[in-house]
């Protein structure tokens, strides 16, 4: 993995110093090397962590007559089967690294090359005949690719801080975002937190072109999709197929990750995915895989006797830590490395198995994805039942009687939450299962805000207000059945900006690259022809992956139900942390900024304090919330 950085600016070269600054910044992304390469109007930088080619595999590299270059963070996993294709197309080669497939793969096919590609990759090509710059990420958003973008200027990086330590570029504030934040736990693409700066999405490239002579002073962007999933369910195979189809794809997935010129291992949670990863790992490779977990001291939270288990039957070389409540210590750091406000608190045990990871390992496999894929979470079986079973009562009906009801009941009336339950749509009701409502809104924030937040959500383009950041995707397949659809969105969403983006800042925070065998392209596009059907059975989660792992995992590992990757806030706030909270988020700092309602903030950490009450989410993404903004906003 690398952090990559660059400049377009057609009024001003790229000075030297400003992209030093912006690869510096990132070195944690690369700490075994540094390139900058600046050509006209045009600068690029790269820091890498060696991975291919230790040797000759530095950036950023050009081709023969040095009219392309590129700076690339990534792996691409099939480049030497593309480099032997393009050798016989006549391309020659100069060194050992998929860097350079990258380029001549360009050459040959121009646009296109990144269909050729199979991995996870971000990187920018200047074409200096062309005098454009040529942006790709990968399918599913592994790798991040931020950029600012003012007409006579473009820059770009993997992460928001190096764009901001341009001091030409300013920090202002989006609160639109600030209250997507709110919304979703994080901020969904094209946005981020800061106005003018922002994410390309999963699946897309662009190109950034220097305008005609006439229009010199002017660069243009256009932004296009490549690739998407497409499911298309597949009802003449039969079970037995799918199984076999299954294991065949998840054994090729696995085994080309294990390319590497550096050490490498896997996390293990015990879950039914990693230990899948670490199942087949053992078949592929000729020496114990390295495997590292976490626990904690609340068993009802700690995973570690099952990693154990898949550690004792597979003979690994196995490593485990037991995280504390004082691992709160932490949240400025993150703060600091995630540059956006980010509310998903199993950061925290992500960042400490990547860091016991680096101190033996380089690279690590892990099982992320498999719930989106195979149907894993227990509210997508809660939202099916809820859509089943609200199928037998006609909408209107549902509407008039429930709804009219629950319309003349007072706020807080027994019974008033359920009956508006039962006129909600099935989009609504998963919508629900994943976002805050509205009235928590009206109650967190300061009125004058809110009015604010209310009018950039109307003036704002795509992707438009709240609703319509989950309801275009749910929407994306109208033909599609019900558990098709939010597996979709979530895998566009939540996948894409909290999972993916979780591992990748934890993980380079620490210098560690991180591959997800279950989201590699081509066996996500094998899944999405297996009928929902398999995916959930008689109320059984990932039905068709357990029947596929039932040869190789015990069943206790098979049947248990899933834990999540959880951090245990719930206790860590109710005996030590909430003096902490009272700290930081009711001190004369926090109440300054004028975002919040000081009272509500109040109530939600005096009631978190009562023992049928958790608000430890609530608590811990505005303490997130205001550590960024003294990293961020008050420097």
């Amino acid at each position: 993995m690398c952090g990559i950085a660059g400049i377009l600016d057609i009024k001003r070269k790229p000075e030297n110093h400003v992209l030093l600054g912006m690869t510096g910044i990132m070195r944690h992304r690369g700490p075994d090397g540094e390139g900058i390469y600046i050509d006209g109007p045009v600068g690029l930088g790269h820091r890498r962590l060696s991975i291919i080619d230790l040797n000759t595999g530095a950036q950023p590299m050009s081709n023969e007559d040095c009219s392309i270059w590129i700076t690339y963070n990534g792996e691409v996993y099939n480049f030497m089967e593309l480099r032997h294709d393009l050798e016989n197309k006549g391309h020659k080669f100069r060194t050992k690294s998929d860097t350079e497939t990258i380029i001549h793969a360009y050459e040959q096919y121009g646009e296109d090359c990144v269909k050729k590609l199979r991995g996870m990759f971000a990187f920018c090509i200047w074409d200096a005949k062309k005098k454009s710059l040529f942006l790709a990420r990968d399918r599913l958003g592994k790798k991040p690719l931020y950029y600012f973008y003012d007409k006579s200027r473009f820059v770009f990086a993997s992460e928001i801080k190096a764009i901001i330590s341009d001091r030409r570029i300013k920090r202002e504030l989006d609160l639109s975002a600030v209250s997507d934040y709110f919304t979703y736990q994080y901020i969904p693409f094209p946005k981020t937190i800061f106005k003018n700066i922002y994410k390309l999405p999963p699946g897309h490239f662009m190109t950034v072109q220097q305008q005609s002579p006439e229009q010199a002073e002017e660069v243009s962007i256009n932004i296009r999709q490549y690739w998407d999933i497409e499911y298309n369910p597949d009802y003449s195979v039969s079970e037995h197929d799918w199984v076999d189809g299954l294991r065949e794809k998840l054994l090729d997935a696995v085994k080309v990750r294990l390319i590497s010129d550096v050490p490498l291992g896997a996390f293990l949670s015990g879950g039914l995915d990693s230990s899948s990863i670490v199942a087949f790992m053992s078949r592929v490779m000729n020496q114990p895989v390295k495997t590292f977990s976490i626990g904690f001291e609340e068993a009802d939270f700690s995973e570690l006797e099952y990693a154990r288990k898949i550690a004792k039957q597979y003979g690994t070389e196995h490593h485990e830590m037991i995280i504390k409540p004082d691992a709160i210590g932490l949240l400025p750091k993150l703060a600091w490395e995630f540059d956006e406000p980010f509310a998903d608190s199993s950061v925290i045990p992500t960042y400490y198995v990547s860091k016991m990871a680096r101190e033996n390992v380089t690279v690590v496999l892990s099982g992320d994805g498999g719930d989106e894929t195979f149907a894993g979470y227990s509210r997508y079986a809660s939202a099916c039942r809820f859509n089943n079973q609200m199928s037998l009562i006609p909408s209107l009906f549902r509407h008039i009687v429930f709804g009219g009801i629950s319309s003349l009941m007072p706020y807080g009336m027994r019974g008033k939450g359920f009956l508006r339950h039962l006129t909600l749509t099935p989009f609504e009701y998963y919508k629900g299962m994943i976002t805050q409502d509205d009235h928590y809104f009206e109650e967190l924030f300061d009125k004058d805000v809110m009015k604010i937040i209310s009018q950039s959500k109307s003036d704002n383009g795509f992707p438009g207000n709240n609703n319509d950041v989950l309801e275009q995707f749910y929407n994306r397949y109208p033909d599609a059945d019900y558990l098709t659809k939010i597996q979709y969105l979530d895998t566009k969403t939540y996948l894409a900006e909290d999972i993916l983006t979780k591992v990748d800042r934890a993980s380079m925070l620490c210098s560690l690259e991180t591959r997800a065998p279950l989201l590699d392209h081509e066996l996500l596009e094998f899944a999405a022809r297996i009928p929902s059907e398999y995916k959930i059975k008689n109320g059984c989660k990932k039905y068709i992956f357990k029947k596929a792992m039932s040869d190789f995992l015990p069943p206790e590992i098979l049947n248990r139900n899933k834990m999540g990757f959880c951090t245990p806030l719930i206790h860590w706030f109710k005996k030590d942390l909430t003096g902490y909270a009272e700290d930081m988020l009711l001190g004369e700092r926090c109440r300054n900024r004028g975002f919040f309602n000081v009272k509500f903030i109040e109530s939600l950490i005096s009631n978190h304090r009562l023992k049928y009450r958790n608000l430890s989410s609530n608590i811990w993404q505005l303490l997130f919330f205001e550590h960024w903004c003294r990293n961020w906003l008050d420097s």
